[in-house]
């Protein structure tokens, strides 16, 4: 029996109680990290009065560690069994959550002192990220990864639905340290589920080779596929100028369109309707028209959409401009959401067990790291040029990502479940 048929006849498959504990933990994760979106950097807009330079900044701390650490921490993911790194990143997490609570409720919080904290916070989420989506295959097996991957991507656009909103309730009702305290308690739920995960790894020999070694046989097989190097160039362009673009757009929204923490987080929850409906079409997608034409129609979908941002004027009236940030941003999660699934699968099935650490470290690596260059651009071209003229120049940038798409391999996959690294089953191109 196919592959395709195995899907059709199975849309709902029982995926198992580790599974079941991994979601917990993957969707509490992912809930508290959409709160500190939120919350971390209208702390340092509006309480620390920090310009649009120093809200990039705030950007770059907390993805400059993907850039430093990825590729160190895949090849401990893959020299190391990778639940306990998941928990301990979880704990520590937490700990420096609270720690900026605390500062912040002292008045002891400086600028300085929030990069430092949100610096380390990302350090610890380049562990999570790395080690995630290593130990998934090891839950579920790899026969069920796509059933898996929409679960856990159709999770996390909940955790978006839920996030922004919830975050912006407790911003206004509790204060910015009450939303931090909440997400510090989502980390630790995540932690108390995974505890619950029976050992499903196999222990790896730390000592077969060097570290060093092994880290260059992760790059060196991603380098080599051009399959995965298509897929971390779209995810690198996009986030690059997708950064470039949120960085300004918190500073807009708060200064010139006069928007609260509860129209921002009724904006980015509604907004995220998309991505959920996204990550629950991926299977039927994929199954219809193949993952290359969802691939190419994902791209075209999230990147042109942002080219509205700049339209929206303060004098349409909070509420028009609030309806059309939530337009924007449905659509742009409908793409982003379902193209993360497809592009997820296919990397963990073209990447074997033992080598998954570092792959994924190394997407992480590039396509996370730009994030902070973007952050960094955005913010510092936001005083000089304005922030409606700079979001105008990063969603120019955006749409070059309809352009790789395009060009790349991807575009000619049909079914994901028949890419191996000696074969790839392509679609007929037109």
């Amino acid at each position: 029996m196919s592959s395709r048929s195995r899907i059709r006849r199975n849309p709902r498959i029982r995926l198992g109680p580790a599974f079941a504990r991994f979601w917990l933990a993957h969707g509490a994760s992912a809930v508290g990290g959409q709160i500190g979106e939120l919350a971390l950097p209208l702390l340092a807009v509006v309480t620390l009065h920090a310009s649009a330079t120093e809200a990039g900044l705030l950007g770059v701390a907390r993805w400059l560690p993907f850039l430093l650490l990825a590729l160190p921490l895949g090849v401990l993911a893959d020299r190391r069994t990778r639940r306990p790194i998941l928990i301990v990143s979880d704990v520590c997490r937490a700990s420096l959550t609270i720690a900026v609570v605390v500062a912040a409720m002292a008045g002891a919080l400086t600028l300085a002192a929030l990069v430092t904290l949100v610096a380390l916070l990302g350090a610890f989420t380049v562990a999570f990220e790395v080690a995630y989506q290593s130990f998934l295959p090891s839950v579920v097996g790899r026969e069920h990864l796509e059933s898996a991957n929409s679960r856990l991507q159709a999770t996390f656009s909940v955790a978006e639905v839920a996030g922004p909103g919830v975050g912006g309730w407790l911003i206004q009702t509790f204060t910015t340290a009450g939303a931090l305290l909440v997400q510090a308690g989502t980390f630790i739920v995540s932690a108390v589920a995974l505890l619950g995960i029976r050992s499903l790894e196999e222990r790896p020999d730390p000592s077969a080779v060097s570290a060093m070694t092994q880290l260059r046989e992760g790059l060196r097989f991603v380098r080599r596929d051009p399959y995965l190097v298509a897929l971390v160039g779209f995810s690198a362009i996009y986030n690059l100028f997708a950064q470039w673009v949120m960085v300004l757009l918190l500073v807009r929204a708060v200064r010139e369109w006069g928007l609260t923490a509860g129209h921002l987080g009724l904006v980015f929850s509604l907004g995220a309707i998309g991505a959920v409906m996204g990550a629950a079409l991926a299977p039927r997608s994929v199954r219809r028209f193949g993952a290359g034409p969802v691939l190419v129609a994902c791209a075209g979908a999230e990147s042109i959409v942002l080219a509205a941002l700049p339209v929206i004027e303060a004098d349409w009236g909070r509420t028009l401009v609030v309806a059309a940030l939530i337009g924007v941003f449905a659509v742009n999660g409908a793409g982003t959401s379902l193209s993360s699934v497809v592009a997820l699968t296919l990397r963990q099935l073209r990447t074997p067990d033992h080598l998954l650490g570092r792959v994924n470290a190394t997407m992480r690596w590039i396509s996370y790291g730009v994030v902070a260059i973007g952050a960094g651009i955005g913010g510092v071209l936001g005083d000089l040029v304005g922030t409606r003229l700079g979001i105008a120049i990063g969603c120019a940038g955006v749409v070059l990502t309809v352009v790789w798409v395009i060009a790349s391999p991807l575009r000619r996959i049909g079914n994901p479940n028949d890419i191996t690294r000696e074969e790839v089953v392509l679609t007929r191109e037109s």
